[in-house]
């Protein structure tokens, strides 16, 4: 904001200092903390302080008040549209006309539109590894943290001037694979999903999990698992079959939360890569092969001189079979060698912490310099009420469309009750909006780090920090919008005397661009999610105590810009947590 004003102010800091012989300063604007009018500090101790190491002999403190006061006549605050400019113990602090300033945020919002808060291009490429589900099985709410998080934290880095690439990787192979299509070949040959390909496929994998207990059918599985690794052409055929089945019903479930990916990678693709890798390894020196009788391993902590640090990374069993490890090195080296990243982030649980913290330190081992750009983003687990935590098996487990069928039904009690007299296509599509929504802050408005158990009366809560409270704040600000009738006032003049909620709303406004870069630093949703709550408060705020349709003419037109800039600003911090802003609820 005010980066034309900012550009002024630069240059005649410059001439001035230039005056005083210093040139090449560095000029940072700090906002000043907000107290009924706007303001920038200019902090003078910098500069002072470089004075005194280039050998001047100045007391840093009064030479930083020194030049603040020099500065401040050097200003006529009205050219800028600045109220009054002031030195304050090595500060030069310039505080903005609330009109003017009012008015040009305003303005800004309208004129940029969906841009506002949008960060310069970085030149920075990103990848996020986020989903990451095992084919043949079901998605179910441990998943759905992982997506809705890796999702939001790529639309904040987008947004926040980043190239973005999004990664999913599969797992499409080993035991739980060769389980289901045992089970599919004993039981259910023939058979072809119908519309919920996942719940059917689970279904299978539910059920070959049960078999497989009994001895003789596990011999059976491992007599199949034996076809696979010959790769008979066969279960090759069936294999690629019913992947293709397990794919299909994760893009609806992806589809439904408005999701993409620019990469998938699959267990398959690395396996070959992976084995060839573990040789090496050994070859180096860097591994130990224990086989037959123990696994490969890399004992990192007698590696790097560290105790009980990193401990011992298995990179593959004792029978030659491969684990992750075996997959994850090799995979980590490919998406370097197919992009040129500058981060490569890893959304997986928590419990996969000292697991990563091995990846990691094997690559920085094995010489890649990159090493150091690759970041674990842990979350925790989802619990139910009743304290139910999701497990990928048949007992706990609760399916990701039994949950949403479950959030819509009651999203859709709500909008029932409030407007009964919409159609039925109306209700189903806010139901759906609301209950998505309610799911998604659910997970966000938690940190990562924190388990996150399900409360669904909070969730689904009008009138608190939820989702549905901001969607609400949206479609009040576009009702007073349709009611006003004619076109958005081309322009409009604020008074110096603004109302508190309206000052209280602006300045949410302001903290748009500034959250939007703190977010994508930390990679912490949250952010978004807490600035999305105080934004609705703060337009809710307003809506309650000023009149905007019924005000006078001029008081009217600044006020209908007003909300117009409002409901851009929240609907762009629900976009940027994957959250539907509609227009009627």
């Amino acid at each position: 904001m005010f980066d034309q004003e900012k550009a002024l102010i630069t240059a005649k800091i410059r001439t001035y200092l230039a005056q005083e012989g210093i040139r090449d300063a560095q000029i940072e604007f700090r906002q000043i903390p907000f107290s009924g009018e706007w303001g920038l500090a200019v902090p003078l101790f910098p500069i002072a302080a470089g004075e005194a190491r280039s050998g001047k002999k100045v007391n840093v403190p009064q030479r930083a008040a020194a030049l603040a006061e020099g500065l401040q006549a050097e200003f006529d605050p009205e050219a800028l549209g600045l109220s009054h400019v002031e030195a304050v113990k090595g500060y030069l602090n310039l505080y903005f006309s609330t009109a003017e300033y009012a008015r040009r945020v305003v303005d800004t919002i309208l004129t940029e539109d969906g841009d506002y808060g949008r960060g310069a291009d970085k030149h920075q490429t990103v990848m996020v590894e986020y989903s990451q589900p095992n084919t043949h099985k079901s998605f179910h709410v441990g998943h759905l943290r992982n997506v809705i998080l890796g999702g939001s934290v790529c639309r904040i880095l987008e947004f926040a001037g980043n190239e973005v690439i999004r990664a999913n990787y599969l797992g499409d192979i080993g035991l739980h694979v060769v389980k289901w299509m045992w089970n599919y070949l004993k039981n259910h040959k023939g058979e072809q999903p119908g519309e919920d390909k996942t719940h059917w496929m689970n279904e299978i994998y539910a059920e070959a999990d049960r078999l497989f207990q009994e001895p003789e059918n596990e011999a059976e599985v491992r007599a199949l698992y034996a076809r696979w690794n010959a790769r008979d052409p066969e279960i090759v055929d069936l294999w690629k079959t019913t992947r293709q089945w397990s794919l299909e019903g994760f893009e609806q479930i992806y589809d439904l939360l408005g999701e993409h990916f620019d990469r998938i990678y699959f267990e398959s693709e690395v396996e070959d890569s992976g084995s060839e890798l573990v040789e090496q390894l050994i070859r180096d020196g860097l591994a130990t092969d224990g086989r037959r009788e123990k696994p490969v391993f890399i004992d990192l902590d007698a590696a790097l001189g560290t105790e009980d640090e990193y401990r011992v990374l298995v990179i593959l069993r004792s029978d030659g079979s491969s684990l992750y490890a075996t997959k994850d090195l090799p995979l980590a080296i490919q998406k370097f060698e197919e992009y040129d990243l500058d981060r490569s982030i890893y959304v997986i649980d928590v419990r996969q912490s000292l697991y990563l913290k091995q990846i990691f330190k094997t690559l920085e081992l094995l010489g890649y310099d990159w090493a150091d750009k690759l970041y674990h983003l842990a979350y925790e687990l989802v619990n139910l009420p009743g304290n139910v935590t999701m497990a990928s098996r048949e007992g706990t487990v609760v399916l990701f469309d039994d949950l949403v069928a479950e959030a819509t039904s009651r999203a859709k009690q709500i909008v029932e009750s409030k407007n009964p007299e919409l159609s039925q296509e109306a209700k189903d599509s806010i139901a759906l909006a609301v209950a998505l929504g309610a799911l998604k802050y659910t997970m966000l408005s938690r940190d990562n780090t924190k388990v996150v158990t399900f409360d669904w009366d909070a969730a689904l809560d009008f009138n608190g920090q939820a989702a549905p409270y901001i969607q609400y704040a949206h479609v009040r600000a576009g009702s007073i919008l349709r009611k006003a009738g004619s076109d958005l006032p081309e322009e409009a003049s604020f008074p110096a005397d603004l109302e508190k909620t309206e000052v209280d709303l602006i300045e949410l406004m302001t903290r748009l661009p500034a959250e939007v870069q703190r977010a994508a630093e930390d990679l912490r949703p949250l952010v978004i999610a807490n600035l999305a709550f105080d934004l609705a408060k703060g337009f809710n705020d307003f809506y309650n105590t000023c009149q905007v349709l019924n005000a006078e003419p001029d008081i009217r037109a600044y006020r209908l810009r007003l909300v117009a800039a409002a409901k851009q600003v929240i609907a762009t911090s629900l976009n940027l947590l994957g959250i539907d802003a509609p227009n009627i609820m």
